[in-house]
């Protein structure tokens, strides 16, 4: 400091009480001068402060409030996360303590304290800076609610004196409670939290209308800085200045002395649901950007209610159940050894500054996904779009289009079904070279194993999910027949080509869109279209948007049966059998694995919901060797089942139509079996009316003897 500047301050320092007085009033005149001459004349000068009439109908903006399937709020939209209450809602120590520390004489001056003035100026002068302010509520409360025209953050004369005047327009306008409920209602409160209901909510996880005098004082301690004083980061420092807020309130009489003692060794006792973003984050943005194509920027400030069809339970289950199973992949003891860096080398490979993604949002680490659907009204009960949503907003589950692999292959026996092909039907497991695209060599598919099994019925040939029957089914009934049911299934997001490869699931689709076909399995044919947003209401609770369940019947009812009933022997005896470990409900699915173990699902079912697990790189790279859906996808789906239905009552199993027959037939032949046919290939089968095998296996007969015959009717 200046060497003349430190004498000053020490004649200061030393003088009377008397000469302090004298020069502050001679300060305070001086000021008052100023604001009596020109100054105050000009303050507003050229429009530059904002008119007050029809502050009585202002209407702060609030944010979007989202709510889960039981009402229980998830997260906000918005700049300000805000919430109005009216002030005779709110809890009185929560005005004391406000008045207290901010405006003592609220309900005495006109706007302006000019007491606190003289006290301000006397303040400044003697520490020879700023020092002390002089801000009523209604002062503050003019710059809040115009920032652009009085920014607060600008220390000159001119915004003092425009935050004065306008203040005192506000104050002849209307009443001191509309001005304090406006204050209370507008005021930054730190951690995004604007007006003391949002605050209350966010640092105590009740309302404002029920806050105890401990926790009012710690709101009304946050606006000196909101930043530095935020409980949450710094709880000492809030402690320190609530515990000057109650002092204050009992120097105003509103606590007598052993009360503020009391309240003071009140814990700091901060509501452990902190930041509600962290839940159900790629479900959020899903909805938000669907509530933003229909509302636009009205969504971020009119104070909608959003009420969807997440079940938090279901999506924490879906979340554990995921990310266990992605750790346990890259763990290397239970599936081998992974050839890849693991997603925590990832994180502790980056710099505070590194760039954690490509500009798509595509991530280096091993992937996945996790859907369920409520199986008759398509609502997104969990919804899992990636492992980490603040490194990767991508969310999987809508935006990637990934190859379907075998989950797609119950569509083309569905489109056989449509045709008239029993389940009966044999098809024999063998190489086939098919010249799929004129000029190129020809197509030589192979089974994931790389063996052959041999002829083989419908049944079986999907429920073990073998490519070549797939294949050659497909090929008989044609290659439209099978689009034609693909779309029909809602397989719309990509085109699905004319070539012999989509009977295995060589297609491109929405994950979401994937999972949602699987709903016709579980409803005895009715496929419903997914569905995340119930209904929308404005502040006075009147309906804006309420989004109606649809649903599209693919089949009929004798056909779903039988298509659920292969899909259940899929997790009996199939390719899933993973997935039905210990889980006692109900249950059918489909394992899915594409060429060179790039992508591994499970597409899953109970009478009630259906399930999706992808599991894979953003970038199409080979997983592991022995990458399966049923090795790396499946356990994830059952163990998040088991999970749900733990707290969730067993669902009714499925109800066999009356319509169906049945017959016993010789699996080696597909013909009718003959009382000749052995033990071991006889098998009870179902059958569409009129779709039964009427000839008797002529294989195994007294004269011929098994296998002497020639080969059964094959395809």
């Amino acid at each position: 400091m200046h060497p003349f500047l430190e004498r000053l301050r020490g004649w200061w320092a030393a003088a009377s009480g008397r000469q302090l007085v004298l020069v502050a009033l001679a300060a305070v005149v001086v000021f008052g001068a100023t604001l009596l001459g020109g100054a105050w004349a000009f303050a507003c000068a050229g429009s530059r402060c904002p008119s007050t009439a029809g502050l009585a109908e202002h209407d702060p903006d609030q944010t979007s409030k989202v709510y889960a399937a039981d009402g229980r709020l998830i997260t906000e939209l918005g700049l300000e996360r805000r919430t109005v209450v009216p002030l005779a809602e709110m809890s009185p120590a929560v005005i004391a303590a406000f008045i207290s520390t901010e405006d003592k004489r609220f309900y005495q001056h006109g706007g302006v304290d000019w007491i606190r003035v003289l006290g301000a100026v006397k303040a400044n002068v003697l520490a020879l800076g700023v020092e002390e302010g002089f801000s009523t509520i209604t002062m503050q409360l003019a710059g809040n609610l115009w920032p652009e025209d009085i920014n607060r953050r600008e220390r000159t004369l001119g915004r003092k004196l425009r935050e004065a005047k306008v203040a005192r327009a506000i104050e002849r306008r209307y009443s001191k409670d509309k001005i304090l409920e406006l204050y209370l209602n507008q005021i930054d409160l730190g951690n995004r939290a604007f007006g003391v209901e949002t605050a209350s909510q966010r640092y105590f996880g009740k309302s404002v209308r029920d806050l105890n005098v401990a926790e009012a004082a710690v709101l009304a301690a946050v606006p000196k800085a909101p930043s530095y004083y935020n409980p949450r980061r710094y709880p000492q420092r809030a402690l320190r200045r609530r515990n000057l807020v109650i002092g204050l309130l009992a120097d105003a009489g509103y606590l007598e002395a052993a009360e503020a003692e009391r309240w003071k060794a009140w814990p700091l006792q901060l509501s452990s649901r902190s930041d509600f973003s962290g839940v159900a984050q790629y479900f959020v943005e899903y909805v938000r950007q669907q509530l933003e194509a229909r509302f636009g920027s009205d969504l971020y400030r009119s104070g909608y209610r959003v009420y969807t069809t997440i079940d938090l339970e279901m999506q924490q289950a879906a979340e554990r159940a995921l990310e266990a199973q992605l750790q346990a992949i890259e763990g290397g003891r239970e599936y081998g050894r992974f050839p890849h860096p693991t997603y925590r080398q990832y994180l502790d490979s980056l710099g505070e500054d590194a760039a954690r993604t490509d500009a798509t949002g595509r991530s280096p680490y091993l992937q996945g996904l996790a859907v369920i659907l409520d199986a008759r009204t398509g609502a997104v009960r969990a919804m899992v779009g990636g492992r980490d949503f603040d490194d990767s907003k991508f969310n999987r589950a809508v935006q990637a289009r990934r190859q379907a692999g075998s989950t797609f292959k119950p569509i083309v026996y569905s489109a056989a079904l449509r045709a008239g092909v029993p389940l009966s039907h044999l098809l024999v497991d063998e190489p086939i070279s098919v010249e799929a695209v004129p000029g190129e060599p020809p197509w030589e598919p192979k089974n994931y194993d790389l063996a052959f099994e041999g002829p083989m019925t419908l049944r079986k040939a999907l429920y073990r999910s073998q490519n070549i029957p797939a294949i050659k089914l497909g090929m008989e009934i044609g290659e439209q027949a099978v689009i034609a049911e693909a779309i029909r299934y809602g397989l719309t997001a990509t085109r699905i080509p004319p070539v012999p490869s989509i009977h295995i699931g060589a297609v491109d689709v929405s994950p979401l869109e994937m999972i949602a076909a699987y709903t016709a399995f579980a409803t005895s044919g009715m496929r419903a279209l997914p569905s995340s947003i119930a209904r929308v209401e404005d502040r006075t609770g009147r309906i804006l948007w309420e989004p109606q369940a649809r649903s599209t019947m693919v089949m009929d009812v004798d056909q779903a049966w039988l298509i659920r009933d292969v899909l259940r022997d899929v997790v009996r005896r199939g390719t899933a059998t993973r997935a039905a470990a210990g889980l006692a409900v109900p249950a059918g699915g489909k394992t899915g694995t594409t060429n060179d173990y790039k992508d591994v699902w499970f597409i899953g079912f109970t009478p009630d919901l259906v399930g999706g697990v992808w599991v894979g790189f953003d970038q199409p790279t080979r997983i592991m060797n022995n990458a399966q859906g049923g090795r790396l996808a499946a356990p994830a789906w059952a163990r998040m089942m088991r999970e749900i239905y733990e707290r969730r009552p067993t669902p009714t199993d499925w109800t066999r139509p009356a319509g169906l027959m049945f017959e016993e037939i010789d699996a080696s032949t597909g013909y009718r079996a003959g009382p000749f046919c052995p033990a071991d290939v006889r098998q009870v089968e179902w059958f569409l009316p009129n779709t039964a095998p009427l000839e008797v296996c002529p294989v195994h007969s007294p004269f011929l003897g098994a296998g002497t015959s020639p080969l059964p009717p094959v395809h």
